[in-house]
């Protein structure tokens, strides 16, 4: 499926015209698809080869070797999570993964320092800790941009996420699905589910198998570019938007039997709020035929709820 590629470029090259453009076909993507490829994203080649690189290293590691980073008490919002622990919300089935994940970085005196614990360093990687750190601030600065042409969309102010998503709970998750060695009790290696943030930016992942589900019921490929990244909204903003931006369910299936011997691996960034951010549904977003349709929570207290749900919280 080709999905709809937008310029990044164009909303932020001081053209009034070209940045409308860039923020009505922005919006209208997301009010029927959920997905867009971005375009001069910002995020440099070389930064991103670098991160593929070395976290290839670090999954290429023994097991035992990984499960020192696999830190308990934390859901897995850093370090290592062994393959099998994450299912999708409403599956029993485990996702056919590991991952690793990075999160914010704030000084040892701030005071949101309590939410965001340290990021584990693999030491037999000593680059990579360097490496997520300057790809987390290029995926938050490209982030930042995106949400600033959806609060124009949306009829609020420009910068209306801005304070909301300065040092925010966001999360760079690396992933790798194994090479199949047996024949799989399911054809999926990640089950359909939707984005618990506001919005992902994915660059590149190394081989096919993402699909998304259509308003009509049918699953279809998506694929990107190389120079692109595949952004879609997710369930904070749709919930903040009472449904008028979706967040569209997808999932990774299994490749052909003849590329089973290979690994995949994507590095999704799940762009969060801070906790305290309000979803209450925006009255713009509210009327006769559309009345409220979520219950009033913090990001914080969903992003708890939604961990439970796909089992990395007790």
């Amino acid at each position: 499926m080709s999905i709809p590629v937008v310029d990044l470029a164009d909303f932020l090259s001081g053209d009034a015209a070209k940045k409308a453009s860039f923020v009505k076909a922005l919006g209208e993507a997301y009010e029927t698809v959920g997905f867009v490829a971005v375009k001069n994203h910002g995020i440099p080649d070389a930064l991103i080869t670098a991160q593929y690189d070395q976290v290839q290293q670090f999954f290429s590691l023994p097991l035992e070797k990984k499960l020192t980073y696999q830190i308990e008490g934390l859901a897995g919002q850093r370090g290592y999570t062994s393959f099998g622990t994450e299912h999708a919300k409403g599956s029993e089935a485990p996702d056919l993964k590991e991952f690793f994940q990075y999160g914010q970085t704030v000084p040892a005196n701030h005071p949101l320092k309590w939410e965001y614990p340290d990021n584990v360093a693999v030491a037999e990687i000593p680059s990579l800790n360097n490496t997520l750190l300057e790809a987390y601030r290029n995926f938050e600065k490209s982030g930042k941009a995106l949400l600033q042409a959806i609060a124009i969309y949306l009829d609020l102010d420009e910068y209306f996420f801005d304070a909301h998503i300065e040092e925010g709970n966001s999360i760079l998750r690396c992933i790798h699905y194994p090479p199949i060695t047996q024949e799989p009790k399911s054809a999926i290696r990640a089950e359909q589910h939707e984005d618990i943030n506001l919005i992902t930016l994915l660059v590149g992942a190394s081989a096919d198998g993402l699909q998304i589900l259509t308003k009509g019921g049918e699953w279809v490929g998506v694929t990107s570019l190389p120079e692109q990244i595949v952004v879609n909204v997710g369930d904070m903003l749709q919930r903040l938007t009472n449904n008028k931006l979706k967040s569209t369910t997808h999932r990774v299936v299994n490749p052909p039997k003849e590329h089973w011997h290979t690994s995949r691996f994507s590095m999704p960034f799940f762009l969060h709020p801070k906790s305290e951010m309000s979803l209450v549904c925006l009255d713009s977003c509210i009327d006769d035929a559309h009345p409220k349709a979520y219950p009033d929570a913090t990001a914080g207290e969903y992003l708890d709820e939604r961990l439970r749900e796909i089992g990395l919280k007790k």
